[in-house]
């Protein structure tokens, strides 16, 4: 009732409005957290700018031989891990959702163990291999040293991807699970095997669901490789760290290292936006 009265006023040509204020609503918690924030980064920037850091190192070993030489090898070392990642991840996202209780059982297996171990852990035992299996081969047909094929790139890049493949199955088989369960029948009632409507009619369609999170994954795989430096693997900590060691400076090298996994997980990041505009053309339409 004092709503109504109020709007009755308001609408009465007999009010003058003019002898009203508009007064704007003061946020005091936001401006004290923002001055708070802006005092702590003023903070820590002086303390980067006048702590013991030589920031012309910083620009000199920023394009040395060696942490190229690194920075490539971890990029190498990203995309095949995360290529292998991905087909060892359909693979396991269609046993999973298979009706076969064996196909279905190391699916579940697999995904049990290589989400349930840490990866540095995984790494460690793919470079030892050789104290299980001294020698790899065929029994008659040909025999190799173990400790031969074990390199650090071989393991590393056994490690990150079947890891990897761990969770992409996961992310896989939630895409797979978004289709409607029509054009499975569809494809079904026109003939099609499970395979052929699995690739050309079902993935496609899941491929909106999949793409975000698989992005986000290969952006973490740059940045996973550092921890194949535990097993000696060249890449760019790793480089970074062999130059720190023998003139120790740790800091500068350390900010080296960030700068270019800055730099690599940008572009990456640009690139998987596109992808995402890419496969959401159609979800886009259907919102207009």
């Amino acid at each position: 009732m004092t709503d109504l009265r109020a709007n009755t006023a308001l609408k009465s040509p007999a009010v003058d409005l003019s002898e009203y204020h508009y007064v704007p609503r003061r946020y005091y918690g936001r401006i004290v957290a923002s001055v708070i924030i802006l005092a702590l980064l003023a903070l820590l920037v002086n303390a980067f700018a006048h702590g013991k850091i030589e920031w012309r190192f910083v620009g000199q070993f920023l394009t040395a031989r060696a942490i190229l030489f690194g920075l490539g090898n971890t990029i190498v070392m990203s995309i095949l891990a995360m290529a292998l990642g991905v087909i060892f991840g359909v693979i396991i996202a269609v046993m999973r959702m298979s009706s076969n209780p064996v196909l279905s059982g190391v699916a579940i297996g697999y995904t049990w163990i290589f989400r349930g171990t840490p990866l540095i852990l995984q790494l460690l035992l793919w470079f030892n291999l050789a104290l299980i299996f001294p020698t790899i081969g065929i029994p008659g047909l040909f025999q190799l040293q173990t400790v031969d094929i074990m390199t650090p790139f071989s393991a590393a890049l056994l490690g990150l991807s079947i890891n990897q493949g761990a969770y992409t199955s996961e992310v896989v088989r939630a895409g797979l699970i978004s289709v409607d369960l029509g054009q499975y029948e569809a494809a079904k009632s026109i003939g099609m095997t499970r395979l052929h409507a699995l690739r050309r009619i079902i993935l496609p369609q899941a491929m909106r669901v999949i793409i975000p999170p698989i992005g986000n994954e290969f952006i973490s795989m740059v940045k996973t490789t550092s921890l194949a430096s535990m097993i000696q693997y060249s890449e760019l900590l790793y480089n970074a760290q062999t130059i720190y060691f023998a003139n120790a400076r740790v800091m500068e090298l350390l900010f080296v290292a960030g700068i270019w996994y800055l730099v690599v997980v940008t572009l990456l990041s640009l690139g998987q936006n596109r992808l995402e505009r890419y496969f959401g053309r159609g979800t886009r339409r259907r919102n207009r």
